[in-house]
């Protein structure tokens, strides 16, 4: 037991491959992910704080940087597949579960045991904390998805990676963070001009016009 075997581990997040088995011109890790949301929420923390909110920073860090760590146990599965249906995405949630719980008593110290089940546990939840981290998550996923399509992807699943991640963000525009997004980051980002943008832009107004 030790924390040794957590620490070497992470160096398989850097090996996990988001959206395996679709071709991309710029392959994106789990681990890169995971810094880049925790860079995203933490923008999206200060236009909360901005706007009188209050933003409890450790935890917002520890559910930013720590969201998909457990996917060193089972990798990154499509998101397609993942949210296939509701039973599926429970199933899939329990094996992570699992097998968090399976190593955490098994390689991390006791007395830092509840300390590590806070932190892989799902962050994702109804604190402003978990609010922030739904919509990082999927502004990076934006990006990623919206690079692809940039430079002519032809794989279909970035514009269904592209509009689920608008749908998501507008979802969360009660938020100060997201609406922030929505008015002064989005527009910049559609303003960019290459070949198949005006279909982009057409999703933008498909969505955020209802």
């Amino acid at each position: 037991m030790g924390i040794h075997q957590y620490l070497s581990g992470l160096n398989e997040l850097e090996m996990i491959t988001r959206a395996p088995g679709y071709f991309k011109y710029q392959p994106h890790s789990v681990a890169a992910h995971s810094w880049k949301v925790t860079q995203v929420a933490q923008f999206l923390g200060d236009i909360e704080e901005e706007a009188g909110n209050v933003v409890d920073w450790r935890m917002l860090y520890e559910k930013s940087l720590n969201h998909d760590i457990t996917e060193r146990f089972i990798g990154d599965i499509r998101t397609p597949v993942k949210y296939a249906s509701a039973p599926l995405r429970k199933m899939l949630a329990e094996v992570e579960e699992s097998l968090s719980e399976n190593f955490i008593k098994s390689e991390i110290p006791e007395n830092l045991q509840a300390v590590y089940r806070r932190r892989l546990s799902e962050g994702k939840d109804d604190t402003l904390e978990g609010r922030i981290l739904s919509v990082a998550d999927k502004v990076d996923l934006l990006y990623e998805a919206f690079g692809e399509l940039q430079k002519g992807n032809p794989e279909p699943v970035f514009m269904d990676i592209y509009r689920e991640s608008l749908e998501t963000i507008y979802a969360f525009r009660d938020m100060p963070s997201s609406a922030y997004f929505i008015r002064k980051v989005l527009p910049e980002l559609l303003a960019e001009e290459f070949p198949g943008s005006e279909r982009l832009q057409r999703i933008y107004i498909g969505i955020f016009n209802k």
